[in-house]
């Protein structure tokens, strides 16, 4: 390969490869072969395991488990209160509490919020007054601090966790673990609602605010503030270099390789591309799209995205419906299959109950990132003076991304399989055969899809690809604020950032799917570990400001009574 560009050349020295040597294997394989070993070498390292079971699942789990339990249910008591607040019901609250609900001289109850708003009327067990209220002199001020509005903020977070785990993860999840892994990933879903609802509510309480008003949030920074408060700020400086480190990687991996992976698997399929370099050319294209929005900065492109992404969602969700509603008869025998599957499972490879239960855990985690801390980055924007009404709004999130469209995506597929046409476990790496071709991934769910559809593989693919992009640009932000908050806000750090995280496109797309998901896998799942150790010492703060944020409803409420 005579005229390889400066930057495929150094892309391959990287991985110490010759241009002889890509020419002899295929400059797609020698990428993937370079980088399998570093796949391999993380992905054991943090799913290590404990009684036969990894334990950043185990501690997933028992994680979700108990703040399921100790804020009573979250997921379903405060579902309608999340939505309410999405849709503005409490804005007045939030926005101009002081003068709309205490009156002009900020006197509620003999207490006066500008002066004083520390006694919350929270008592703790022993009786004794509690106290977790604002900074003197900036309770009026609060309410102007973020940028966004929480539709906004949720949508920002949605759109970087809806995308291919949704329609690739999904199909993954069935290939590997067959119809009941379908039910383990709503069980993970509205379990991860409680963890969603913790770490975003902290992303807002512990969140800097620049002096130009930008905000700066996420796990890095309720690690740092949040554990000093509580006497352990070298524990919380660790934690959060960890947290930041992983954050970046899986900024690369799962919100960049895994994506552009996905993309190149349906346009090689829709194109009918079998050449060497195929996954190569087509990542250096995407690299180059992302790149003039990430680095260029080109505000229109984005505008745009943001407004076909939406649209794609919903066209996708609506085709969806269209299956479903096409099959009717079969939808309960799809149901009756994934309820049984989950507790009987037969899929090849799979072994137990424990094994399909891993399968479904793992993509609905990696799909909605519940526990990764990573939405709380973008949800620490929001226009609020009450942290915990974020974390109510972002407890939403898991359930549109997992328990309806993953969901939606599995019948799908498990209906279309009603006809026999892959066997479900496949190869053991998430390919299946069918019709004498190996698919994995997107590809199986765009077999479905075709099904049904006529020239919906052409649908699916720009969905696919529009969805990578919208994911990449989303993980970029997140990687980027983790990136700074190591190396400082300097342009210098940023371009250094990007270069990195476009080279990974390319990477994702030139290398095996099974590579890839390993990477991104370990990335997203290791940064379970540092977020955790901030949950777990931090959820009492939020149990009291979940408690100030429904007072304020409650007195709201009463007032116009």
């Amino acid at each position: 390969m005579k005229h390889l560009s400066i930057a495929s050349f150094l892309l391959l020295s990287a991985f110490n490869m010759s241009a002889q040597e890509v020419t002899e294997v295929g400059i797609d394989q020698q990428i993937d072969q370079a980088f399998a070993p570093i796949s391999d070498f993380f992905f054991n390292i943090i799913f290590f395991n404990v009684f036969g079971i990894p334990f950043v699942l185990i501690l997933l789990v028992f994680s979700a488990v108990f703040f399921t339990l100790y804020f009573g249910f979250p997921n379903f008591r405060y579902f309608w209160r999340a939505i309410q607040t999405v849709r503005g019901k409490y804005e007045d609250i939030e926005n101009h509490g002081a003068k709309l609900l205490y009156g002009e001289d900020g006197i509620a109850n003999g207490v006066d919020l500008n002066k004083v708003n520390l006694e919350e009327h929270i008592e703790n067990l022993d009786g004794d007054l509690a106290i977790d209220g604002d900074i003197v002199d900036t309770i009026r001020d609060e309410s102007s601090a973020g940028e966004v509005s929480h539709f906004q903020a949720l949508a920002t977070a949605v759109s970087g966790t809806v995308g291919n785990g949704n329609i690739a993860g999904v199909a993954l999840a069935i290939a590997l673990g067959g119809p009941g892994a379908t039910f383990w990933m709503v069980v993970c879903g509205l379990l991860g609602m409680s963890t969603k609802f913790v770490e975003c509510t902290l992303g807002v309480q512990y969140r800097d605010v620049g002096e130009d008003g930008t905000v700066y949030g996420g796990p890095m920074y309720y690690l740092t503030k949040g554990l000093k408060e509580k006497g352990f700020a070298t524990l919380g400086k660790i934690a959060a270099v960890i947290f930041a480190v992983f954050c970046v990687g899986g900024s690369f991996g799962g919100g960049n390789a895994a994506q552009s992976n996905q993309a190149t698997i349906v346009l090689k399929e829709l194109f009918n591309l079998e050449s060497t370099g195929a996954g190569f050319s087509i990542g250096i294209v995407i690299a180059i799209l992302v790149g003039v929005i990430i680095i260029g900065g080109i505000k229109r492109i984005a505008q745009v995205t943001e407004k076909v992404v939406p649209f794609m969602a919903i066209m996708y969700l609506v085709a969806c419906i269209y299956i479903i509603g096409s099959n009717f008869s079969l939808i309960d025998d799809a149901i009756v299959l994934i309820i049984q599957e989950a507790f009987n499972p037969t899929a090849i490879g799979v072994g137990s109950v424990i094994g399909v239960l891993l399968v479904g855990f793992k993509r609905a985690a990696f799909s909605n990132e519940a526990g990764a801390g990573s939405a709380s980055i973008a949800h620490s924007a929001v226009r609020t003076k009450y942290s915990a009404s974020e974390g109510l709004v972002a407890l939403l999130e898991p359930f549109i991304d997992t328990v309806i469209i993953c969901t939606m995506t599995a019948l799908v597929i498990i209906i279309f399989n009603f006809g026999g046409y892959f066997e479900y476990g496949g190869d053991g790496s998430g390919a299946v055969i069918i019709d004498g071709l190996s698919y994995e991934g997107a590809g199986i769910t765009s077999k479905a899809f075709h099904e049904y559809i006529p020239f919906s593989n052409i649908f699916l693919t720009i969905a696919v690809v529009l969805f990578a992009v919208s994911t990449m640009i989303s993980w970029s932000y997140y990687g980027l604020q983790s990136w700074k908050f190591l190396f400082g806000r300097g342009k210098v750090a940023d371009i250094v950032y990007k270069m990195l995280f476009l080279s990974f496109i390319v990477i994702g797309a030139a290398a095996n799917m099974g590579s890839i998901w390993q990477f991104s896998d370990a990335m997203i799942f290791a940064m379970i570990f540092p977020n955790m150790v901030g949950l777990f010492f931090l959820f009492p703060v939020v149990k009291r400001q979940l408690s100030r944020y429904l007072d304020a409803i409650k007195m709201k409420k009463e007032a116009i009574s």
